[in-house]
């Protein structure tokens, strides 16, 4: 059964996403106010339909917003404001942290609302990212049945509201900041022309630090001394220009662990300190 879906916005991965929906007959609409010409031949290219924002909200079945994140709430305004009662699901499917996702659906009140997050690239060149939903059962079936047969896979996390975009930005919290991290640590390496042999180091590991979970208590237990290597790290960056908040903003978490010092905790109790601030000065 096709439907009528509202996108907002056709970037590289909105325009992705309506491609998908419209190879498998959906309409998909968008609104073109506003927009520069880039975005209006991207959303041209897919066959998207351009109409007014008061018409995209009245005729969709589904509004999926997918825009930059720091605009998720002024585009959730934008549709409240024109919301014509019609009982279209908004997939919020920005990286967003919980709490604004929950104050976008108190924009949207009483419009159902899912809460979204996509992983991954977009789905071209035979690519597949995952749509990750939170919400109540009815609405993220409507959502899993609209991407079925789509390169864009889905996958339902139960109905606490928020999950999806903690998830994401869990992920966020590793792979965008240790792109950075990376950035910084061969930019060091470079300064006094070792960079090849960082590289030839950085090859010999064979997976992501994120998948070794077992090795959190381990962390925990060496911080005490990771620390102030770790600021040493700091002072190597700023001594040569680099910026240094990254490694200061590491220490702090690892002081968090003081008390941890040769300790065989478990994992969950070594996160468990992690949420606890060390005491200061007396």
């Amino acid at each position: 059964m096709t439907a009528t879906v509202g996108l907002l916005h056709p970037g590289s991965m909105g325009a992705a996403f309506g491609a998908q929906l419209r190879a498998r007959g959906h309409a998909v609409l968008w609104c073109p106010d506003g927009r520069s010409d880039v975005t209006r031949h991207r959303a041209e290219g897919v066959g998207l339909q351009p109409v007014t924002l008061p018409e995209l909200a009245a005729r969709s079945q589904l509004l999926l917003s997918l825009c930059p994140p720091a605009a998720a709430e002024e585009v959730a305004a934008q549709v409240a404001a024109v919301r014509t009662g019609r009982d279209a699901i908004y997939v919020e499917a920005n990286a967003v942290a919980p709490s604004r996702m929950q104050r976008i659906a108190e924009l949207l009140e009483p419009a159902p609302v899912v809460d979204a997050a996509v992983v991954g690239s977009p789905p071209t060149g035979g690519k597949t990212p995952t749509l990750y939903l939170a919400g109540a059962g009815e609405r993220t079936d409507r959502i899993v049945q609209l991407f079925a047969e789509t390169d864009v896979r889905t996958h339902v996390l139960g109905d606490r509201f928020g999950a999806a975009s903690a998830l994401k930005l869990a992920y966020t919290s590793y792979q965008k900041v240790s792109r950075a991290l990376a950035a910084v640590a061969y930019g060091a390496a470079d300064t006094y022309g070792v960079g090849d042999e960082l590289l030839e180091i950085a090859a010999k590991r064979t997976r992501s630090y994120l998948v070794e979970t077992d090795y959190i208590p381990k962390t925990a237990a060496r911080a005490w001394r990771w620390g102030p290597e770790v600021e040493d790290a700091a002072v190597l960056l700023a001594d040569i220009g680099l910026p240094d908040a990254l490694m200061h903003a590491a220490a702090a978490t690892l002081a968090r662990w003081d008390d941890s010092k040769d300790q065989a905790l478990t994992i969950a109790e070594a996160l468990e300190a992690l949420h606890v601030e060390p005491d200061g000065p007396s």
